[in-house]
């Protein structure tokens, strides 16, 4: 997918099919920086968020705790302009190639992923 209205309508239809939301309507979205590769946020779309963000490039996700849809960035300026979605093999989950404007993550850092992780020593039982 290339962004906004540049996106060909198979391409964007066979993604919408191919998308297989919760019980809820909803489906997990990586949001990955492009060239680094770095993960930066996971937050729910929905069938409505998901297309805003195909029409838009703009990534446009759904808040469980408020029922409505938030445009990354539109209050902080930390936007995500998408360059690429794909969804996984099995279709319950989605992610998106991003280019960050600032901070990510609501605390303020990059990631939300940089607060807490176990580095796991690979055991002899283990083979790569």
């Amino acid at each position: 997918m290339t962004h906004g209205q540049n996106v060909a309508m198979s391409s964007r239809e066979e993604l919408l099919a191919a998308v297989q939301f919760n019980a809820d309507g909803l489906v997990p979205a990586i949001a990955q920086q492009r060239g680094s590769g770095q993960v930066l946020m996971m937050a729910w779309m929905n069938r409505a968020s998901l297309e805003r963000t195909l029409d838009t490039g703009k990534a446009t996700y759904y808040s469980r705790s408020r029922a409505q849809l938030w445009t990354k960035g539109e209050e902080s300026g930390n936007t995500q302009v998408v360059l690429s979605i794909a969804a996984d093999c099995d279709g319950d989950t989605l992610l998106l190639e991003v280019d960050q404007t600032g901070p990510a993550c609501h605390t303020g850092t990059r990631t939300c992923f940089d607060t807490t992780s176990v580095d796991i020593a690979p055991s002899s039982d283990v083979t790569p």
